[in-house]
């Protein structure tokens, strides 16, 4: 059990040191923006940030489905699959990102007009879209890379890339801000530079892999490309499931008001931090489960799940304490707005409670990544879905209280499910 801790750490603690880096990628475009001299600058980074998190969010099954094949293909010592899922992968990504750059002038009126965006600030979030996109295909390339790396047992590469996007994101803008006058220009070019050097980083550490090329022909190939989409468009609906329930939660906290609006975001910032962490074993499960299924070992597997289920547990009840017993302290440092805080802390228990209800999501999640069973993945959170909307529905005299109720036991759901498909659904 203790072997099986030591590589369960070995692959998280470099996960969550990425994870923890990439919020910083919008924390300093915000920043710079806050000091370019209009409020209307700092708007339109916030709104054109949005819009390509939305996005690539939809789009991270690149990721998700690249990281459990190339896993299997690792586990099984099959150099030739670990290939064909990374130039398949590639392939996709930079095809899905040409898209994207084609259909922008398109695309970005759209979407901010959609975040209900008008004037000064949604013409430069257009114009701040209209540079940005040009990185789609290194942001979508590498979050394949991201995948195969993990699948591979290598989350220091995707740290190492993580860590470089944020460095030259910051002194390139910098410098083109502050030093070149380019305003939210600069911010932007920041943004669109440091996303292809760390796509550049990670096609350098590729190479002490050097993965099998293919032709055009074998990437198409019938039964392998089939797999591969139909893994993809199990985990492209299931993100999508996700988008409406996190979406209906912000809809449903602005009918609210704006102290109940803010308060919500404030308090689903603790649930990112958790996830931020946990995140980073999920990916353990990710690529140590995917490794385990090919190689046939059964009962290692099942020891791999008891074991992140009790590093989860404990890392759930250590973010629950730390929300109950300093939670209004770091609402706090997160906002200077007393009436904001003091409506935060209303709903503090239910952020608290948050952890121990979606540890067991985080973990089933990536166990499920790793061994392909993304139909699994879809149906649980289908149901977790329309357990959302139906305590949602039964519970709106309870206002905010009913919201993250309902929330609760959508992550709940989402847990059960996949543990009673893993425990008495089909034999692994």
């Amino acid at each position: 059990m203790h072997s099986m801790r030591r590589s369960i750490l070995a692959i998280a603690l470099p996960a969550i040191a990425s994870n923890i880096t990439t919020p910083l990628l919008g924390l300093a475009d915000s920043a710079i923006s806050g000091h370019i001299g209009a409020a209307v600058y700092l708007g339109a980074i916030a709104v054109g940030g949005t819009v390509f998190n939305m996005l690539y969010w939809v789009l991270n099954f690149l990721r998700m489905g690249s990281g459990g094949l190339t896993a299997q293909a690792h586990g099984a010592g099959d150099a030739e699959a670990a290939g064909l899922v990374l130039w398949r992968g590639m392939l996709l990504g930079a095809l899905l990102g040409l898209v994207l750059i084609a259909a922008a002038g398109v695309l970005a009126p759209l979407a901010v007009g959609f975040l209900d965006t008008e004037g000064a600030t949604a013409q430069l979030a257009q114009r701040y879209f209209m540079i940005v996109v040009w990185g789609a295909p290194a942001v979508l390339c590498s979050y394949v890379l991201t995948g195969w790396f993990l699948g591979m047992h290598n989350t220091r590469a995707t740290m190492w890339m993580a860590l470089l996007t944020n460095v030259v994101n910051l002194v390139v803008s910098v410098a083109l801000v502050f030093g070149a006058g380019w305003k939210i220009d600069g911010v932007a070019t920041g943004t669109l530079v440091a996303q292809w050097c760390g796509l550049a980083l990670g096609l350098a550490m590729l190479r002490r892999y050097r993965p099998r090329r293919a032709s055009l022909r074998t990437l198409l190939r019938g039964d392998g490309l089939r797999r591969y989409f139909s893994i993809n468009a199990d985990i492209m609906l299931r993100t999508l499931c996700l988008v409406a329930v996190t979406g209906w939660f912000t809809r449903s906290g602005t009918r609210m008001g704006v102290d109940t609006l803010a308060a919500n975001a404030l308090l689903m910032q603790l649930f990112m931090l958790f996830s931020y962490f946990m995140d980073g074993f999920a990916y353990a499960g990710e690529a140590l489960g995917g490794s385990l299924y090919a190689a046939g070992r059964r009962r290692s597997l099942e020891r791999l799940a008891t074991s992140l289920l009790r590093i989860g547990l404990s890392m759930a009840s250590l973010f629950t304490i730390i929300y109950i017993v300093g939670g209004h302290r770091l609402l706090g440092l997160l906002t200077d707005q007393p009436r904001v805080v003091e409506c935060a802390v209303t709903y503090l228990p239910w952020a608290a409670a948050v952890p121990l209800c979606g540890v067991w999501a985080f973990v089933w999640d990536g166990i499920f990544i790793g061994l392909t069973r993304t139909r699994a993945m879809l149906a649980a959170v289908a149901a977790a879905m329309v357990v959302f909307f139906a305590t949602w529905m039964c519970t709106q005299a309870m206002g905010n209280h009913g919201l993250w109720l309902a929330f609760c036991l959508y992550l709940l759901t989402r847990g059960i499910v996949e543990w009673a498909v893993f425990r008495y659904g089909k034999r692994y």
